[in-house]
């Protein structure tokens, strides 16, 4: 009898628990609907910004009105079109990604970078790069998901195999360690091989060769993922507090986390696809997401999804800015604000120890 209170009361203080975290809904709102009016300005600019300088009624005239024979429209449908809407796709990815990677295992570090998952698509790309040039698209981003996969299941495998199981830290230390084993393969690989220019791209985290036909591609798995996010975004909020509260609540957390895992691969290796192993998004956005509304994650991830589409747009503007006519990748741009911020919850991480 003792026992059934226990529970009883244990499964009280949880239910209260959840409707704690209901928490700043109007917040959330404001801020989702003002990134996405920020993030309508911040796409007319970099559509308009570049080599060559288009005014904003042109790249309306090309976008509502196409005039195949004017050399700026071509610009603007070829070439500056698909690279802005992949810089939102891509930064949706990556954000929502950490965004579910954090509020599943509860590891303020998590990042789909750091952990592995970049890497290991990367490496899964260099081996088509190889062994099976001139690959087409569907064929790569299929790959990009299967190297994503193994590296999760290789970095969580690792962390688990020790004593005192899965931890913040330990994650973080085998998704880099498997990070720098896989990327000296992948650079082994190039260098053997002489794909090196191919792999450049992918290496250094750019946007500039997205075209249309891949869009068509990513598109679509990125969409059904952050769907996906959602649907799972009250039980993610549960996991968030606990395994024990989770599970006290009723929460069936294995399938739980084996369809959140297979939405981050999706998202990772979509992403990784198309713009290369760009870090410290999906470490960053979440934190700012969840500091600005709450802790729901019904909230958190529409939130993460606009700021992280929002930050790969500007930064690969300002990627445009620093050194033109020559392009700084976007994965430096962000890294400049990544490290030092990883370094800080590195740091305040340890201290909780």
């Amino acid at each position: 009898m003792a026992d059934h209170s226990h529970i009883q009361s244990e499964s009280a203080s949880a239910g209260s628990e959840v409707e704690r975290i209901y928490s700043r809904p109007v917040t959330a709102i404001f801020i989702i609907f003002g990134g996405l009016i920020a993030l309508v300005f911040s796409l007319a600019l970099s559509v308009s910004f570049g080599a060559m300088d288009i005014k904003f009624t042109m790249v309306w005239e090309a976008i509502f009105n196409f005039n195949p024979d004017l050399k700026e429209h071509q610009v603007i449908w070829e070439l500056r079109l698909p690279r802005v809407l992949g810089c939102m796709l891509v930064g949706s990815a990556f954000a929502v990604a950490g965004t579910v990677m954090q509020g599943m295992t509860r590891n303020p570090l998590a990042d789909s970078g750091l952990l592995g998952l970049n890497s290991g698509a990367g490496f899964a790309l260099a081996l088509c790069f190889a062994f099976a040039p001139g690959l087409p698209y569907p064929y790569i981003i299929l790959f990009s998901f299967l190297g994503a996969a193994v590296s999760t299941i290789v970095v969580v495998g690792l962390s688990a195999s020790v004593r005192g199981g899965l931890t913040p830290t330990r994650m973080v230390l085998a998704g880099v360690t498997l990070s720098a084993l896989l990327t000296a393969l992948s650079e082994g690989i190039a260098l053997y091989f002489r794909i090196g220019q191919e792999l450049a791209f992918w290496y250094a985290g750019g946007v500039a060769g997205i075209r249309w036909e891949q869009l068509k591609i990513m598109f679509p798995w990125v969409i059904v993922a952050l769907i996906g996010a959602m649907v799972l975004s009250r039980s993610i909020t549960m996991l968030s507090l606990g395994e024990e509260v989770s599970k006290g609540l009723g929460l069936r957390t294995g399938p739980v986390k084996l369809a959140g895992v297979i939405i981050v691969i999706m998202l990772a290796g979509a992403a990784v696809s198309v713009a290369g192993a760009v870090s410290f998004i999906g470490l960053l956005v979440p934190h700012f997401a969840r500091k600005l509304v709450g802790v729901d994650y019904k909230w958190i991830i529409p939130t993460s999804a606009v700021l992280g589409a929002l930050l790969v747009v500007l930064a690969d503007l300002a990627a445009r800015m620093v050194n033109p006519p020559f392009e700084t990748p976007i994965g430096t741009m962000i890294a400049v604000i990544g490290v030092p911020f990883f370094l800080y919850l590195a740091n305040k991480e340890k201290r909780e120890l």
